[in-house]
């Protein structure tokens, strides 16, 4: 207690310092919060609002998790409590007012369950990811602590948080633009993986709760735990954050499953939300989209609609107006804004971008990624945009041709993939390339370049208890358990210049009796562990590590490989910074900003 009890004297001493960037560790919680309470010296407080107890498994008492609490990192909080710290005379830690008086008024005057803001289409791909992370951008540059929320979403775009919980890429993405440094699964409590089969893995609180049919899904789970998971944790943002940007999924007027639709309306009441509509209109047909959605929802929900965004225009805006004015006539609903197209790079959700792409950039280097049927966490390739490259994406051996380097991503299939590939006479052209070109295998790709892939109790998929891999890499993998390996790693490569990188795996199935060189050194509390695989005379590597190119050495060291002698030795992280500034700019000069304040409160 002694080094917390100088702390607080330290802070008291050093009054309202705002927010310290200089801080290593700025921002802990979120961008733009005030660090004088940087150790909060009304620890502890027990009060449940704010934080809750963990029981400890080396003592037998309980210990008080303060680490999301976010009430004394805002800047009226701080103000007034060293207000009154000056008018008490406040000026040691043993003074038990700061807590028992100083807090409990701060409590009372500033602590208020956070407003929240649904963004819904009117259609799949409206855009709800992008406007979300715009407003989430615009909310934080305010001065507000805010967090995006997405009840229920399908995707094989996951991101592991910081204590290894797994969570939709898309709301890692939105946290980001919000300036929340370390998301938790409660922005995400439903994760949907599909599998085959109209079958998903369910992610429940970031973790693995069970493989269901899609029937089940809404007859069974939605009914018994779906509804409780999503209100508990939409009532702890309230109780952390000002405003939550809430995200629907497809459409809110799917009227075939609406009474069990927990990801937009039903969530929007949970949360008292005021929802807001998006348009694209690119697509033909975008103003009937608009006014069907909105007759098509049921009169008690359709009121909580009070705004229309009009997205992703590519014409002339103020021919739109007429067009404006009969839509607002017709649902009595005010249009916010149209956005144009805006140049912005962002990683994009497994939806309509990936099933019509073919091929992206059009740089000199081809890269070819083999697009796995069940193809997960394509977004590993978005940093190699940077680059002078071309990326193709591969289902055909014929297609293989001119190639600089070849990716076989990470799925949520491997076994059954694996079989797709040797069907279709990929796996015998990709080992044509053996020592020709590097060949990188990323997660489920890094198991398939093994020798055996062995899953006696059918955990990956029933069909394949035993299949031969690749036979690139003198290794097995095995399936013993229906547990999933969940981390964020940061490390060193064991080749090249040794620079540094990081990633997070998200994988059933282990390595073993792995007989390659090691590719990747990776920091550990204790010691630390070596991880992946690499024979460099045959230009071979894989590793479970997603997200590997986004820091620059492992991407310069392929690039180099492969001939390139310019490569750019970017931080793709800031690179995704500076166009969610972007994002927020387009639509911040679209939007009639003073209606969307009054709108969300």
């Amino acid at each position: 207690m002694k080094c917390i009890k100088n702390k607080v004297n330290a802070e008291l001493k050093a009054g309202n310092i705002g927010s310290n960037t200089s801080c290593e560790y700025n921002p802990c919680h979120y961008r733009g919060q005030n660090c004088s309470f940087c150790y909060c010296p009304f620890y502890p407080c027990n009060d449940k609002d704010l934080g809750n107890e963990l029981h400890s498994e080396n003592t037998s008492n309980d210990v008080w998790d303060c680490s999301q609490c976010l009430f004394c990192h805002d800047n009226n909080v701080v103000e007034y409590s060293y207000k009154r710290f000056s008018e008490l005379g406040i000026t040691d830690s043993d003074d038990e007012r700061i807590r028992d008086i100083v807090f409990k008024e701060a409590k009372e005057r500033f602590y208020h369950l956070g407003k929240s803001v649904m963004i819904v289409g009117a259609t799949s791909d409206a855009g709800k990811s992008i406007t979300a992370a715009a407003l989430c951008r615009i909310i934080n540059r305010k001065g507000y602590s805010v967090t995006p929320f997405k009840s229920q979403n399908m995707s094989l775009n996951s991101r592991v948080t910081r204590r290894g919980d797994e969570i939709s890429m898309i709301q890692t993405l939105q946290a980001k633009a919000a300036g929340v440094t370390s998301p938790s699964y409660t922005i995400n409590p439903i994760l949907l993986k599909p599998k085959g089969e109209r079958r998903s893995q369910i992610i429940v609180e970031g973790k693995p709760f069970r493989d269901c049919s899609v029937s089940s899904y809404y007859r069974t789970f939605v009914e018994e735990e779906g509804r409780d998971i999503v209100k508990r944790n939409i009532d702890f943002l309230r109780s952390r954050y000002d405003y939550i940007v809430m995200e629907g999924a497809g459409s809110p007027a799917e009227i075939n499953i609406y009474d069990r639709d927990i990801a937009n309306m039903s969530a929007a009441e949970m949360a008292d939300a005021t929802c807001i509509l998006v348009v694209n209109m690119e697509w033909g047909g975008s103003f009937a989209y608009a006014l069907g959605t909105i007759e098509l929802i049921p009169e008690k929900d359709r009121k909580r609609i009070k705004g229309i965004i009009l997205n992703n225009h590519k014409g002339n805006v103020k021919a739109l107006d007429g067009a404006k004015k009969r839509l607002e006539e017709l649902t009595g609903i005010p249009v916010l804004g149209v956005i144009p197209h805006l140049n912005v790079d962002l990683p994009k959700e497994d939806s309509e971008y990936f099933r019509n792409t073919k091929e992206a950039g059009n740089g000199k280097y081809i890269i070819s990624v083999i697009k796995l049927p069940h193809i997960s966490n394509f977004t590993d390739l978005d940093p190699l945009m940077l680059e002078d490259v071309k990326v193709r994406f591969v289902t055909s051996s014929d297609e293989l041709k001119g190639s600089d380097a070849i990716i076989i991503p990470g799925t949520k299939n491997t076994t059954d993939d694996l079989h797709w590939m040797n069907v279709s006479g990929l796996s015998e052209h990709i080992r044509n390339y053996v020592g020709r070109i590097p060949i990188i295998g990323i997660c489920g790709g890094y198991q398939m370049m093994g020798r055996k892939l062995m899953d006696p109790n059918g955990i990956e998929d029933e069909r394949y208890r035993s299949i031969s891999g690749l036979g690139l890499f003198d290794m097995e993998v095995r399936w013993n358990s229906y547990t999933k390996h969940v981390c964020k790693n940061t490390g060193h490569m064991l080749i090249g210049d040794e620079g540094r990188i990081s990633g997070y795996e998200i994988h059933m199935g282990n390595t073993v009796n792995n007989n390659e060189e090691p590719l990747f050194f990776l920091d550990r509390l204790r010691g630390g562990l070596t991880e992946g695989s690499v024979n460099q005379d045959r230009k071979l590597f894989g590793t479970y590590q997603h997200g590997v190119f986004e820091m620059p050495a492992f991407r310069d060291h392929i690039m180099k490989l492969i001939g390139a002698k310019d490569t750019k030795r970017l931080d793709y992280n800031a690179y995704v910074e500076e166009n969610l500034d972007k994002l927020a700019n387009g639509f911040e000069k679209a939007l009639d900003m003073d209606k969307l304040w009054e709108l969300i409160g």
